[in-house]
């Protein structure tokens, strides 16, 4: 009777889908190709005989040999290592049967689940039957056990298989079926294994029969795998039979399965090298990008510190343009570097802690204290560089004003004492008639008054070149040169005039009559002219205003001015009518007076186109007020353009400062919630940037203006940018340290429970928010998490010692980070010198020194020469030529002697 299996399978490492979709695919199609069907019995008939020949002996056809059953209990036996029941003798059917069902009683007991396979279809020679028999016992015995990186079974050969033909350019192993049918699958795996059997480079793609037979001929005679198949069988065949080849793979890999622990152990060099490799280029980044930024703050410090004045307004502009475009263009992108050096630090110094490598140490000089130090004294001279070429443009600016205003008077008084020398030199009294020295002893008086009237003009011009010197106005020579002409000259016309009186008062006696009328013109006339004159000096006088109301009082001033112009008025027309009686009593009595006054050289015409002048002066100094109002409008504009903006941005910035600082105290969520919320942060700053330099642009625009104070706001534009800078800074910083501790989360396997765990903890007793633990609040935290550190003296000695680790430096705080990394050193397990050891030992075959060719064999060409470049020669008793020690290197990627 039929014996059909249906007991449950036991549960194994791998592919128990793998072989019972096989079976079922025995059960959908008893049918076989023809042509596979004979590869199955070439190819299981071979595999059976290689293991048969262990008991001494061996089958000629498949389906009749096994059909008493006695060679297939044999064969179980062989590859099982166990003992089957004892088997029937007899030759009759239901011995057969029982024996075949003994077999399969095995095979199920093995977990393997069979469908549709029975002990009479085996003892009647069914050829399908027995074909999906024997398969099925190559699945359990030769294919299931096969386990490469977590997969197994036939994904597992099909893995083993990839990785040991991946160098090979013209080997692509995607099944097992068409991609064997060049047999260049075969010579690759024989070359990988033992490269000396085959010279894989005389190979050609296009001829599979050579290949094949190569491979077939040097397994079955170096590697004693028998001949499952021949060359024809595969090149004839459209599509190789899959069971056919799979087993005579399997083959390959228990016949190569010892190089396997080689490559395990050549992996994790490999990966110890390349952290080692990548720490080390991180190490020389960071000296570069350290160096470069000294290096630029040592040439701009001294820029920045010259404070060597320009001798024109034009040239302090320019200065503070250079200024401009240094904060604007060449600082930014080295606040970047700084910050960017500052995250490589912090990330090569996690790096090297999950990899218990030891610290990094830069070089003398460039530690982050000392470009943080050199920061903040480029920061102090750009600060007072600022200061003094604001103060420097100011002082320019008075100096400017105070020369042109020097300038105004000069000339207005040298024109005035121009000629006066000569006048007081003559002798015309000496031949004129009396009535002309009593006019000449009156206009002398006259000149006199309007000599004393000039004094002040003096003093103004020496007060306005005593203070361009105090204010070191670089043409102070000329200056002081034209002043001292004055000086000089207003003596002469002291002496002069006091000579001059002296010689008239001598000849007063000889004067009777004095024409009244002259000296009361000329008496009243000088003092209107000089009024006149200095009216049109003060309507062309130049100002200087910061506010507007500087500009009204200016324009309160003015207006008052020309309220006293109707009252001057009237005084020009009394002055004018005692001409007028002048020329009236001269051409009623026929005086002859010349036709001049003798008293006074200022005449009706002057005073009226003096008066014609400051009339016209006037409109003149109504607009220059009104557009300085209206400039001073502009910049009062400019004031409160940039205060709305500097008092919205002010305040976004600090809340936005606040925002982070609690994001990184809180814990919401997991650690990647956190980096990608404090990212969206990093986005809506990053997008606030068009608002800064919006208001840089107010800024300039005030600048240039020359607008120097802002009361509607607090906050400056210095203010705004370390603000700025301060936020930019603190929220990449805040991201790289999320992303350290994902770091270690990951690197050390701690779950993201543990890693709350550590979080609530440490802000549990992180009582002020700052993100740091004092010794005792750390000690607290330690004992809420089950560390044993009582107050007795192994207590006390324990804390010590986990102090020194999370707090080398003694500073007596410990961060968030330090305490990450002292609890992932507590609760996960990391590689370590002697692993690396060991693994060395096993790519070394057990020995002691390992030979250059053997770590090439073994690992990538880049990793291989980095061994071999900082391997010491071993120097043992058994030491050959070409020997390198592998345990002082192992010993030394751990920092625990010099590599």
């Amino acid at each position: 009777m039929d014996h059909h299996i249906q007991q449950q399978p036991h549960h194994y490492d791998g592919g128990e889908n793998d072989y019972m979709q096989q079976e079922d695919d025995w059960d959908r199609d008893m049918l076989l190709d023809p042509a596979w069907e004979k590869q199955q019995r070439k190819t299981f008939t071979a595999w059976c005989n290689s293991h048969l020949r262990k008991a001494g002996t061996q089958i000629e056809n498949i389906e009749e040999d096994f059909r008493d059953g006695l060679k297939l209990m044999l064969l179980l036996e062989v590859i099982s290592g166990e003992r089957l029941a004892k088997p029937e003798r007899g030759k009759m059917r239901v011995h057969k049967i029982s024996n075949v069902n003994k077999a399969l009683d095995f095979i199920a007991s093995k977990g393997v689940k069979l469908v549709s396979i029975g002990a009479e279809e085996i003892v009647d020679g069914n050829a399908k039957m027995t074909l999906g028999m024997i398969w099925t016992i190559i699945l359990r015995f030769a294919i299931q056990d096969i386990s490469v990186e977590e997969t197994s079974a036939k994904e597992g050969l099909l893995l083993w298989c990839q990785r040991k033909t991946a160098p090979y350019k013209n080997v692509n192993i995607q099944n097992f079926h068409i991609s064997w049918k060049d047999g260049l699958g075969f010579c690759a795996l024989i070359h990988r294994h033992r490269p000396e059997l085959i010279d894989y480079g005389k190979l050609r793609k296009d001829d599979p029969m050579t290949n094949l037979n190569t491979a077939f001929d040097v397994a079955e005679k170096y590697l004693d795998i028998p001949k499952m198949l021949d060359a024809e069988d595969i090149v004839g065949t459209a599509r190789p039979d899959e069971k056919a080849i799979m087993t005579y793979v399997s083959s390959f890999y228990h016949a190569f399965s010892g190089a396997q622990k080689a490559e395990t152990a050549a992996n994790r060099i490999c990966k110890v090298l390349a952290v080692n490799q990548e720490n080390e280029q991180l190490m020389e980044d960071y000296e570069k990008l350290a160096s470069d930024l000294l290096e630029w703050i040592r040439r701009t410090i001294p820029w920045l510190e010259n404070r060597v004045p320009e001798n024109t307004m034009q040239a302090m502009q320019q200065k503070l343009e250079d200024f401009r475009d240094y904060r604007r263009l060449h600082k930014p992108p080295k606040v970047q570097e700084k910050c960017q050096l500052e995250i490589n630090f912090n990330t090569l110094q996690t790096k090297l802690r999950l990899s218990n490598r030891p610290a990094f140490m830069p070089s003398e000089g460039k530690m982050v204290s000392d470009i943080s130090n050199a920061w903040g004294s480029l920061e102090g001279a750009e600060k007072g560089y600022e200061e003094w070429l604001l103060n420097e443009i100011r002082r320019l600016e008075r100096l400017d004003h105070l020369a042109e205003k020097f300038r105004q008077k000069a000339a207005i008084h040298e024109a005035w004492t121009d000629g006066k020398e000569e006048m007081l030199q003559q002798k015309d009294y000496e031949t004129a008639s009396l009535s002309d020295i009593k006019a000449l002893l009156k206009k002398h008086e006259a000149f006199e008054s309007d000599l004393a009237a000039h004094q002040d003009r003096v003093e103004q011009i020496a007060a306005i070149a005593q203070e361009l010197n105090e204010l070191e106005y670089y043409d102070s020579p000329s200056v002081n040169a034209r002043c001292q002409r004055i000086c000089d000259q207003w003596d002469s016309l002291g002496v002069l005039t006091q000579k001059r009186s002296e010689a008239l008062q001598r000849t007063e006696k000889l004067l009777e009559t004095i024409d009244q009328l002259y000296l009361e013109f000329a008496k009243r006339a000088a003092p209107f002219n000089n009024w006149m004159e200095g009216a049109m000096e003060d309507l062309q006088d130049t100002f200087i205003v910061h506010t507007i109301e500087e500009i009204q009082g200016l324009s309160t001033a003015h207006e008052q001015f020309k309220a006293t112009l109707p009252e001057a008025d009237k005084e020009r027309q009394a002055i004018l009518g005692i001409h007028n009686e002048i020329a009236k009593i001269v051409q009623t009595y026929h005086v002859n007076m010349a036709g001049t006054n003798p008293y006074t050289t200022i005449n009706s015409q002057e005073i009226n186109a003096k008066w014609d002048k400051v009339r016209q002066l006037v409109p003149q100094r109504d607009q220059a007020l009104i557009e300085e109002h209206a400039r001073q409008q502009n910049n009062e504009r400019l004031r409160r353009q940039f205060a709305n903006q500097a008092n919205v941005i002010g305040p976004w910035i600090q809340t936005k400062m606040q925002e982070i600082g609690r994001i990184s105290i809180e814990m919401h969520g997991t650690l990647e919630d956190q980096l990608t919320h404090l990212r969206q942060y990093e986005k809506s700053i990053v997008n606030y940037k068009p608002k800064i330099d919006q208001l840089e642009g107010d800024h300039q625009l005030i600048q240039e203006a020359l607008i120097f104070d802002n009361k509607h706001t607090n906050y400056t534009m210095e203010h705004i940018r370390v603000g700025w800078e301060q936020l930019l800074t603190t929220i990449a910083r805040t991201i790289n340290e999320i992303e350290n501790q994902i770091l270690t989360r990951d690197a050390k396997g701690i779950s993201q429970d543990q890693m709350n765990e550590f979080r609530a903890s440490f802000n549990h007793f992180d009582r002020d928010h700052s993100g740091r633990l004092g010794a005792e609040e750390f000690k607290a935290c330690l004992i809420s998490l089950g560390f044993d550190i009582g107050n007795d003296a192994q207590g006390e000695a324990e804390f010590s010692r986990i102090m020194s680790i999370v707090d080398p430096n003694r500073l007596g705080v410990v961060t968030f980070q330090a305490f990450i990394d002292f609890m992932s050193r507590e609760t996960a397990d990391t590689d370590t010198a002697d692993q690396v050891m060991a693994s060395f030992k096993v790519l070394a075959g057990d020995k002691n020194y390992i030979l250059v060719d053997e770590l090439r064999r073994e690992l990538p060409p880049d990793q291989a020469e980095y061994c071999i470049a900082r391997m010491t020669p071993y120097t043992g008793p058994d030491a050959v030529p070409g020997a390198l020690d592998y345990m002082s290197f192992s010993t030394a990627l751990y920092g625990e002697s010099d590599l």
